[in-house]
């Protein structure tokens, strides 16, 4: 067993190729050179405020408080319930709360996190977009793919960033994956596996039982994300759905989605009822050349089998034949999500993610939810 520290991971993030986005990279730059900011100074704080504290993730604005590159100007919820519930706690605790309208007109203000119940995600979205704001939208995207691909192509027209709240996308485990994938020292991937599974209380199975993707649609999102990251959208989606716990609530609790490619195939699993479920959230990738996986997601390590070894240019770690096992530096959940957006916005490089992958994973989501008709 080997750890990997702190310098590796940087050079992973910097060696990452960015391969979408040109355009709007383009167009922040030269806003980021208008600034007339001297070199060497402190960079201007980007100013953003959040709508909404109904996600689940709506906790997450304090990683954008305790950041250096943002400052938080306030905070939206039209419900009174929740905002009540919220506004003691220590995420927003002292902030501005303030109206849809009056947030979006602060001045400088650059960027919104969408931090609403499910169904209220892509209005406010949309509405931020049309603003010429940037937006964090957390997941999962809506139920209405046209919705979604409005607000995409309005983004896109407009070089505004819409960042998805996939909490795996700066696992450090997964950017590890990912570089093996693009050097291709896997060889052709032929199979993914996939779990994303936790015990839901009653309370948390009776709201998400008023979406009839059932736990796909809220848990299982997050790695659907990272298998098309791997392998490109499939030929077909097939899902299964049962329901574990009856007579309780709506929730689907208990389902499968099967990713068919002419060579490979992938699998999803994702329940609200297995006892201890963060521990077996995992993700296999197996190639012609190797075979990666990873597990906890939460606090990823990596088991690695190889044909033959490979040496990473950047870090020289050598990685040798057989199996062997990977430690990683601890995973902080949305410190990366935070980190890159900032750079994104200051025309400091590329998104890693373009709009036609965000619409081939939500296209996913939906058809291994059962909500869309797979081809």
């Amino acid at each position: 067993m080997f750890t990997l520290d702190r310098r590796d991971v940087l050079k992973w993030l910097g060696s990452v190729a960015a391969t979408a986005g040109t355009g709007l990279a383009q167009s922040l730059r030269a806003t980021a050179k208008d600034g007339n900011v001297s070199p060497g100074s402190p960079l201007p704080r980007i100013k953003i405020g959040q709508i909404g504290v109904g996600h689940a993730h709506a906790d997450k604005l304090a990683v954008y408080r305790n950041s250096p590159d943002y400052e938080v100007v306030g905070i939206v919820e039209p419900d009174e319930k929740l905002r009540l519930a919220a506004q003691n706690k220590p995420a927003f605790r002292d902030l501005p709360w303030m109206t849809r309208e009056e947030l979006l007109s602060q001045p400088g203000l650059q960027a919104v996190l969408i931090e609403t119940e499910v169904r209220h995600l892509l209005d406010q979205t949309e509405a931020c977009i049309a603003a010429g704001k940037h937006v964090h939208l957390d997941k999962p995207a809506g139920e209405s793919l046209e919705q979604y691909r409005r607000i995409l192509q309005n983004a896109e027209r407009q070089s505004l960033l819409v960042q998805m709240g996939y909490m795996f996308r700066y696992n450090l485990g997964y950017l590890l994956l990912k570089k093996f994938i693009q050097q291709g020292w896997l060889g052709e991937i032929f199979e993914v596996h996939a779990v994303m599974s936790k015990i839901l209380d009653p309370r948390t199975r009776e709201q998400l039982g008023a979406y009839p993707g059932g736990i796909m649609f809220e848990l299982g999102c997050h790695v659907i994300d990272l298998v098309l990251n791997v392998l490109p959208q499939p030929d077909r989606i097939t899902s299964f759905s049962r329901q574990v716990v009856t007579g309780q609530d709506r929730l689907i609790d208990n389902m499968l989605a099967v990713f068919e490619y002419p060579k490979a195939t992938a699998t999803i699993r994702s329940t609200g009822v297995e006892v201890e479920g963060f521990a077996r959230r995992h993700v296999t990738v197996c190639g012609t050349r190797g075979t990666f996986h990873i597990q906890p997601l939460d606090n990823p390590s990596v088991r690695l089998s190889l044909a033959e070894p490979v040496t990473d240019p950047d870090t020289g770690k050598v990685y040798r034949k057989g199996v062997q096992e990977i430690e990683l530096p601890k995973y902080a959940r949305y410190v990366g999500d935070a980190a890159d957006m900032a750079k994104i916005i200051r025309g400091e490089k590329l998104s890693d993610y373009s709009y036609a992958h965000d619409l081939a994973v939500q296209t996913a989501v939906l058809q291994a939810s059962g909500l869309l008709k797979s081809p």
